[in-house]
Parts: structure tokens; sequence; C-alpha cells
């Protein structure tokens, strides 16, 4: 991380949409997620989920991607703008796919978002633009699969977030769990 670490944008989404549109600001709320996002509540909201079990715990209250991730699929050609790929929070200038499973991140003056694990991006990314579900996955030296889609979180203490805010990383106590797909 670095210490110009910041929320480049927020975004929401009141339908089950695969883009969320750019906010000026967006309000978290404790233990359910983004004020107004199909996604928010105690338990799951993503319909593959749902279908799965509807009481199962809400680990996806928040999805968080990194400007960098953007960056790079311009770079292939992609249109990748914020809130494109379903975030609610646009990062610039920390690592989010290298963070532990338990960090919190400090949003803003009050927010606080517990880190649960990878995004793992479906087939409706295809949908969005043909060859991005390959353009978010690839393969480590071992030939391990690698997900770039972001991250999910729960939201600890609620605050509004808005473009320019401060990001500020907490990490958990050792040892630390690598993030797997939630």
């Amino acid at each position: 991380m670095t210490p110009s670490a910041s929320v480049l944008a927020v975004s929401l989404s009141p339908a089950h949409t695969f883009s969320k549109t750019p906010q000026p600001e967006i309000h978290l709320l404790s233990g359910l997620g983004v004020e107004g996002d199909a996604h928010a509540g105690r338990t799951v909201r993503h319909r593959s989920r749902v279908a799965q079990n509807p009481d199962q715990p809400n680990l996806r209250q928040i999805h968080l991607i990194h400007a960098e991730l953007l960056d790079e699929l311009r770079g292939q050609g992609f249109r990748a703008a914020p809130g494109d790929l379903g975030e609610n929070v646009t990062t610039r200038g920390v690592d989010l796919l290298g963070l532990p499973r338990g960090t919190r991140l400090h949003l803003g003056e009050a927010a606080v978002v517990e880190v649960t694990g990878l995004r793992n991006p479906c087939a409706q990314i295809d949908a969005f633009q043909p060859g991005l579900l390959r353009a978010v996955l690839g393969h480590d030296a071992a030939g391990n699969l690698i997900r770039k889609a972001g991250i999910m979180g729960v939201v600890l203490a609620g605050g509004a977030v808005r473009p320019g805010d401060r990001l500020r990383v907490e990490l958990p106590p050792q040892p630390h769990e690598r993030l797997e797909r939630v």
C-alpha cells in the first residue's frame, strides 16, 4: 500500500444488473452493505447463492476492485470504467488481491469493511464484453488460477464513502490466510 491509497469511485445499483452506476457518495450500513444496492443484506443476495441456500450469511455485501485492473483491461482494448464490472468501490494504490482474509479497510471517516474473499467472475462478464472473463483470470508460475476481478467484504462500521476518500489498511493478526473465492 502507498501513503496515497484512496477511493477512486463509488457505485451502486438497486437492481441485479451487471454494472453499477457511479455516485457522488454511497452509504455503508453495518452488517448489511451498501444502502440502496441490490446486494445489501444479512443473508445472500447474489442470485446463484440464493438458489443454493437463501439463509447463508452474506459474505459479499460489498465488492471492491483496484483501478489498476481497469487500467490493465483498457490496455488490452476493453471498456473498463469504475462500476462497469459491478464493483461498489474502486480503489487506487492498494494491492487488494494480496490482502489476507480478515483485513479491515477503513474508508473515509467512519466506514470499515472486513475482507472475506475473492470475487469469482462468472460467464456474465463475457456477456458484458466478449473475452473479458479470460482477461480477469490468470495463472501463476505453478499453474494455479488467479482471480483478478476484485475482492468481497462485509461492512463492520457504516458511514459515507466518496471518491477521493483515504483508504487505510489494517491487517489481521498472524498467521495470515490468503484469500479464496467467496
